[in-house]
């Protein structure tokens, strides 16, 4: 591995990995904004420290030794597990003294006249609240719960993988002490002399600085998961914020005493805590005193049933945690991004009334642990990312100069509609915030930060998950091998998809010989396939089943690698729709692999895919602008050669190495040494064109797909398909089938805007529009936040838009689009980029 520094002041890392002689350390941190983060609590030796299987607990875990001790040894160590920190005795007196709930309770005595019955039951209702958020740790109900989630996990999971050099990162992080000078000028901000602040500090060294961990959720057993990992590693008893679960009372008090806590009633209603009231005081006024009493605090930042979106709840969370860092409460908070990945994930609580009317009780829970025993879900895997500084991301996100662009409607809708001009705006849009170098002190500002963090960490998230090998087999069964394949075929494209990712420097959760990841895939995925044994040449012909349900199990698994190929996917669909322009002015004898696709028209063609797509959907970081994605996504697919650099032969190139005659002028003075290839306006340089390669393995081509002919281009009445040639690993085509998916949402949902019902209050439209997608027959059923993510680009791009009503604001279809013609063009301008 060799590191050095950029022109722009980043450290590159460059490395070749080879199937898993190498397997990187995902989850570094973002340089753009937190630079300073990148080197903390990083060592490149961690990434050689191995993995341990945290459900796997043997004598070694104990301070004991014997025969005795191996048959107790998971009792004994449960019952040797250390609580660090937990939340002090007083806590209902100092959060009933704190400014915040005093003021409140100030407003509303004033409101209420200011006589001494509601001035004496603001208290009791602070307590009330208090108590319904959290409850103090039951030690002896912790550490049982504790062995019989050991045991349970034992049984239901292979194993539960765990990165000793992330566990590592993380425990420097939870040991971080701040130096004196630190300490004094947080005091001075505090308005407290230095003396105050250094005599209340305990003779030996305490860590100082909180963390808290953003996480994505896939299960409902994640919170216990979590909670159990940092427990039995020496991280201390996290405070694990319960999401939309609805709890019966017994539930709700058992998870309190295990360190879950839940938001007030009514706080769902509010906008990010602002305004909420006595509860939302409280809850902002817990939070502080969880972060002053270090410790750690669990974010789930999105929900089983829609994956990659910030949740509501999420936001609720997020924004007192960054007021205590605004306001001074704590001097700094350390943000560590979770990962996790299953094989198959233990979903049996989703259909037993999670999010139904129907609480979920004690009784469904242990009924569902008992059916999820009967059968093996395979490996778990839970990544820790670069623990980062959140003061250092708000001021670097403050102090960054705004070069927001025009908003999508004002860059989609002139393409769309035909009426674009020949220069494209390539910014996104974002609200406006406050002016650099100053804290945002209104409610608007502070809910784009939180927004802005929220998302920040949920693409940190998925960037450090790991891949697991049913996600590898889906993605090649669902997007390469529709009709079924041969194992032996399987085999070798199983080993390809793995160098593929290893390569784009995500790790992969599982290890071990070629045939037995396979076998243990497709056994795990045995009731969505079918197996034919074929005796004469000895080999397996597995084919998936072209059922809804089928292709829902096997989308759900592979989307896990659309954050891996994201950027080579958008390219990828990008090419698709230059070659779809292009066919009227083609011959029929035309092949793609010799067509030259112009640099520009291709970047424009990538910044309108990646302005209709929301960055979260496709786990792209949401800080880098757009013009710097769209390079580095053409710069992706000549590195992976999709595309090769077109040359004339009577083209001299800018750098040519050519031999030259010595002159007796200065040879340098006609070299020009500025950035040409920034300078778009020049007129010297050339536009430079590329080619789609072909030829033999390994490198892949594209191709029109007709029948079983030869590939040549044919043209129809239909769309042009993507073939893979004879020979090739298909990569292209793979990953435009990989985006398809999505993209096909979105012309399902460009398609529920020919119903009559107009207009609607937006949460009507988002289930008509789920319930409308459900709909489609021998189509993969989109998730949640699929469908909530359509209506909210349909918003930005002008397509729809809130008008005031009594009943509150109603969605309604804008003028271009209240015609056939133009939801017709909406429609074309998304499917270009579709591969069936």
């Amino acid at each position: 591995m060799k590191t050095w520094v950029c022109d722009s002041g980043q450290k590159l890392e460059i490395f070749i990995p080879f199937l898993c002689k190498y397997r990187p350390l995902t989850g570094r941190c973002c340089q753009t904004c937190t630079p300073r983060s990148w080197d903390g609590f990083y060592h490149a030796q961690l990434s050689s420290l191995g993995f341990r299987s945290a459900a796997q607990v043997t004598e070694e875990d104990t301070r004991y030794r014997g025969w005795l001790v191996r048959r107790l040894c998971c009792f004994l160590a449960v019952w040797d597990w250390k609580v660090p920190a937990d939340t002090p005795r007083d806590l209902p007196e100092r959060v009933c003294r704190s400014r915040r709930v005093r003021d409140v309770a100030a407003r509303q005595a004033r409101g209420s006249g200011g006589n001494s019955e509601s001035q004496q039951g603001w208290k009791e209702k602070a307590l009330e609240i208090l108590a319904g958020i959290q409850a103090p740790l039951s030690l002896p109900v912790l550490r049982l719960c504790s062995w019989v989630l050991l045991r349970l996990l034992s049984r239901l999971f292979l194993s539960v993988q765990l990165h000793r050099g992330q566990l590592e990162m993380v425990l420097r992080a939870a040991t971080t002490v701040r130096s004196p000078a630190a300490r004094s000028r947080h005091a001075a901000a505090a308005h407290l002399p230095p003396g105050t602040q250094c005599s209340s500090s305990p003779p030996s060294p305490q860590p100082d600085v909180p963390l808290v961990f953003l996480s994505t959720h896939k299960s409902q057993l994640d919170g216990l998961l979590l909670s159990f990992l940092f427990f039995s590693h020496g991280l201390g008893v996290p405070r694990v914020t319960v999401g939309s679960l609805n709890c019966s009372p017994r539930l709700r008090a058992l998870l309190r005493c295990l360190g879950g806590v839940f938001l007030p009633v009514g706080m769902e209603q509010t906008s990010s805590g602002q305004g909420g009231g006595l509860p939302a005081a409280v809850l902002a006024s817990y939070v502080e005193e969880v972060l002053r009493s270090r410790q750690p605090l669990l974010i789930f930042l999105e929900e089983p049933c829609a994956p990659r979106c910030l949740s509501a709840t999420a936001q609720e969370w997020l924004a007192p945690v960054l007021r205590a860092v605004r306001d001074g409460t704590v001097p700094d908070v350390l943000l560590v991004p979770v990962g996790i990945a299953y094989d198959l994930a233990p979903d049996s609580l989703q259909g037993s009334g999670v999010h139904g009317a129907q609480p979920l009780s004690l009784s469904s829970c242990l009924w569902a642990a008992c059916r999820a025993l009967r059968r093996c879900l395979g490996c778990a895997r839970v990544d820790f990312a670069q623990p980062f500084s959140l003061q250092e991301f708000v001021t670097k996100t403050l102090s960054r100069q705004s070069s927001a662009g025009k908003p999508p409607e004002e860059l989609l809708l002139p393409t769309i509609l035909g009426t674009h001009s020949s220069y494209l705006q390539s910014e996104r849009a974002e609200p406006e915030g406050p002016a650099p170098g100053t804290a945002p002190s209104s409610e608007a500002e502070a809910k784009l930060m939180v927004t802005r963090l929220g998302l920040h960490a949920l693409s940190d998230s998925a960037a450090c998950s790991a891949v697991t090998a049913v996600g590898i087999m889906s993605a090649l069964l669902l997007h390469k091998h529709r009709q079924g394949v041969l194992l032996s075929r399987l085999m070798s494209d199983f080993a390809w998809l793995l160098e593929e990712t290893l390569v784009r420097q995500h790790d992969v959760g599982f290890s071990g010989q070629l045939r037995a990841l396979v076998r243990h895939s497709l056994a795990l995925l045995r009731a969505h396939l079918t197996l034919y044994h074929l005796a004469p040449p000895g080999d397996v012909l597995v084919v998936p089943e072209v059922s809804v349900e089928a292709r829902w199990e096997l989308g759900q698994h592979s989307a896990a690698l659309l954050p891996v190929f994201a950027s080579e996917a958008v390219g990828a669909c990008a090419i698709r729709a230059l070659l779809l322009e292009m066919l009227p002015f083609l011959g029929v004898a035309s092949c793609p692999a010799s067509i030259t696709l112009s640099q520009d028209e291709l970047l424009r063609k990538t910044l309108l895919l990646l302005q209709l797509l929301p960055p979260s959907l496709l786990g792209l970081q949401p800080c880098q602008p757009l013009d710097h994605q769209s390079q580095d996504i053409l710069d992706k697919l000549i590195l992976f050669g999709l595309l090769e650099a077109e040359e004339s032969e009577n083209e001299r190139w800018l750098c040519d190495p050519a031999p030259r005659r010595f002159s007796k002028g200065q040879p340098w003075a006609e070299v020009d040494f500025t950035d040409s290839d920034s300078d778009s306006n020049s007129e010297d340089v050339c536009n430079r064109c590329f080619k789609v390669r072909g030829g033999s393995p390994p490198i892949h081509t594209l191709g029109m797909w007709q029948g079983a002919e030869a590939p040549q281009t044919r043209f129809t009445s239909g769309s042009p398909q993507l073939r893979e040639p004879e020979g090739s690993p298909g990569l292209l085509l793979f990953l435009c089938r990989l985006l398809s998916p999505v993209l096909q949402t979105y012309v399902r949902a460009a398609a529920f805007l020919e119903q009559p019902s107009w207009p609607q209050p937006e949460a009507a439209c988002a289930g008509a529009l789920q319930q409308f997608l459900a709909e489609e027959d021998g189509l993969e059923r989109p998730t949640q936040s699929l469908a909530l993510s359509t209506l909210r680009t349909f918003k930005e791009m002008g397509v729809l838009e809130e008008a005031p009503s009594p009943a509150g604001p109603l969605l309604h279809l804008t003028e271009p689009f209240r015609s056939s013609e133009g939801r017709g063009k909406l429609r074309a301008f998304i499917q270009q980029f579709v591969q069936p």
